[in-house]
């Protein structure tokens, strides 16, 4: 693909301004929290030089002089030595008045630009910076003068993909770290094992990706109790070494990747491994899972042996991820197998436990205690919250937030990643499904997370500091392809970043879609990178009466991008008429006009129809 990033792509918005006052000519996702735009630009030419002060410094400077390069074919002059004019400084030796050390100040000048920040503050300050590069590559650097201090919201900032129910390369792995740089994302949640596949080589335990990470065939198409199947074996896992790799990649743009390895539930694959580890005397033969759903087959929680090959796990999971969180699931796990198996009626038994909810509680809190010792946390999901939570657990609050209510309530520190807010990313990006890609169902627009709120209503103020953030899912059930992961995560994973870092008085839903976000895929546009057209703005799907009507207001979702409709129900493309400010539609008496509208950018990628009926009938 072409660079629109250091080795991937960083990616663009629009307007900034003081509080609730938009001023368009800065574009920046996520909103600056506070900006002064003054007038001018500082223009860039063959003798512009970029300074540094420290090793770091020098490390964020030679990025925007490769970004520059790659896409301006300028190649620029790069000095330990601050020059007055016509230069770019990026300073971590500044004192920004901020002890945030992701906070940043950038200025520009008509003669200079001057970056101040921390690490990861000077990295999200070359983020903006490079935002506010033109579209065309055609044409002169020029960015706007103006001055910002910034620093987010929320010091989690997260996303998740989901790898066990398909995965994808090393290579798109970086890109996907990439996009996150881009928008000040600074967690990469990596779910690494499921029913469907254990994707991280344990040393210790062979077999379980060996073994666990492969399943015979794969269930096409929607879920279904008797669904037909590809007859396929699917499979692979990441070596650690590989890991490894990805962990280095993120970390030199300030993304902690965050382990998840599924316990005591979403078991499958590694009982088809270690089949010894399943309830009962004789447990097993298992299968890794072919199809979706939760399973009733979980770690055994009666077993020593269970605890031992866990911690073993989780040993060698430390040692390899850095992360101050290991999570470690603990959603969906159903206690059927536990009601009957003697060993974990006998730990209930032993331990004077009331019920298997205190069971799982039981099997949560010892590994925590285990992986506090390595001098760790764990993460999980709220369910965790059943039968009494661990100690120093933070919950992950996925079903509405109550979950995070109750946790924040208790102590406990909260991400907020509730589907009801939008936040799982594998969930339809339009109300009619045959407009829609296959998917898990749910209904999740770019507009209903920018919505969203992090911090949930009716928390007291004494516990919303244990709020820490808000992270975006996409579980890969019904995403097979690294294509349909970016189509999935684009345009909404703008939104994420705005809710994620910008105080809530300073968004504004019209400057960030029609302006901001329109800019942003205008240069996505120009890459191979694969996303969501948004529909045309100014008109949603609705039925209007009236013999005579006139749609006007329209506006392509992408910069550049063109309009077309039709009057008879087909559906728009390029060879239809183009939008031009307004249509005049009469409608004859009893009869209607099907007006649909499409988005077509530049690149040629296309929209979702909107549809409005004029109907000159009596309602």
């Amino acid at each position: 693909m072409k660079k629109l990033m250091i080795s991937a792509m960083l990616l663009l918005g629009i307007a900034v301004s003081n509080a609730q006052q938009i001023n368009n000519s800065v574009s920046i996702i996520p909103y600056p929290n506070q900006v002064n735009v003054g007038v001018g630009n500082f223009e860039f030419d063959s003798s512009t030089r970029i300074c540094y002060i420290s090793k770091e410094d020098k490390k964020i400077a030679e990025l925007l002089r490769e970004f520059i390069k790659n896409n301006y074919a300028l190649d620029l002059a790069i000095s330990d030595k601050n020059q007055k004019g016509n230069s770019i400084l990026f300073s971590s030796a500044q004192n920004i008045g901020s002890t945030n050390p992701e906070a940043y100040e950038l200025s520009i000048n008509k003669d200079n630009i001057k970056i101040y920040g921390q690490g990861p503050g000077l990295f999200y300050g070359l983020q903006s910076i490079i935002q506010l590069f033109p579209i065309s590559h055609s044409t002169s650097i020029k960015l706007p003068v103006v001055s910002i201090k910034d620093e987010p919201r929320f010091s989690y900032r997260g996303m998740h993909l989901d790898v066990g129910r398909h995965m994808f390369p090393i290579a798109f792995i970086k890109k996907y770290i990439d996009f996150l740089a881009s928008y000040k994302i600074n967690r990469f949640h990596w779910h690494l094992t499921e029913d469907q596949g254990w994707r991280i080589e344990i040393k210790k335990y062979p077999k379980l990706a060996q073994i666990g990470g492969f399943r015979n065939q794969t269930l096409i198409g929607n879920y279904k109790v008797n669904g037909d199947f590809d007859n396929t074996r699917y499979g692979g896992f990441y070596t650690q070494e590989e890991a490894k790799e990805i962990i280095q990649y993120a970390m030199d743009r300030y993304i902690t990747v965050i382990p998840e390895i599924e316990l005591p539930g979403h078991a499958l694959a590694a009982l088809s491994a270690y089949p010894e580890l399943g309830c009962g005397d004789n447990p097993g033969p298992y299968t890794t899972a072919q199809t979706w759903g939760v399973f009733d087959d979980v770690f055994c929680a009666g077993k020593e042996k269970t605890f031992e090959v866990l911690t073993d796990i989780l040993d060698e999971i430390i040692t390899l991820f850095p992360s101050e969180y290991i999570h470690i699931g603990g959603d969906e796990c159903p206690k059927k197998k536990w009601e009957t198996c003697p060993h974990c009626q006998n730990r209930i038994k032993e331990n004077n436990l009331k019920n298997e909810h205190e069971l799982q509680s039981y099997f949560i809190q010892r590994i925590e205690k285990h992986i506090n010792k390595k001098g760790r946390k764990i993460i999980g999901w709220d369910e965790i919250l059943e039968g009494g939570l661990a100690p120093n657990a933070t919950v992950m609050s996925w079903r509405g937030d109550k979950g995070g209510i109750a946790a924040a309530e208790q102590g406990h520190d909260v991400i907020m990643t509730p589907n009801s807010y939008g936040l799982y990313f594998d969930h339809k990006q339009g109300p009619d499904s045959n407009r829609e890609p296959l998917s898990i169902g749910g209904f999740s627009t770019f507009e209903k997370v920018y919505n969203a709120d992090p911090m949930p209503k009716g928390l007291a103020m004494d516990k919303q500091k244990h709020i820490k953030g808000v992270q975006a899912n996409v579980w890969t059930e019904y995403i097979e392809t690294s294509n349909k992961v970016e189509f999935m995560l684009l345009p909404r994973l703008l939104s994420l970043s705005e809710i994620a870092w910008t105080l809530p008085g300073n968004k504004n839903w019209k400057s960030f879609a029609y302006d901001r976000v329109a800019t942003e895929l205008a240069k996505i546009d120009q890459t191979t990178t694969v996303y969501r057209v948004p529909e045309v703005y100014g008109l949603k799907d609705t039925v209007i009466y009236a013999s005579e009507y006139t749609i006007k207001g329209l506006v392509p979702s992408v910069k550049g991008a063109k309009i077309y409709y039709t009057l008879d129900d087909y559906d728009p493309s390029e060879l239809d008429l183009e939008f031009n400010k307004e249509v005049k539609i009469s409608v004859p008496n009893n009869k209607q006009r099907v007006f649909k509208a499409v988005v077509i950018t530049p690149n040629g990628r296309k929209s979702n129809y909107i549809k409005a009926v004029i109907s000159n009938t009596k309602k």
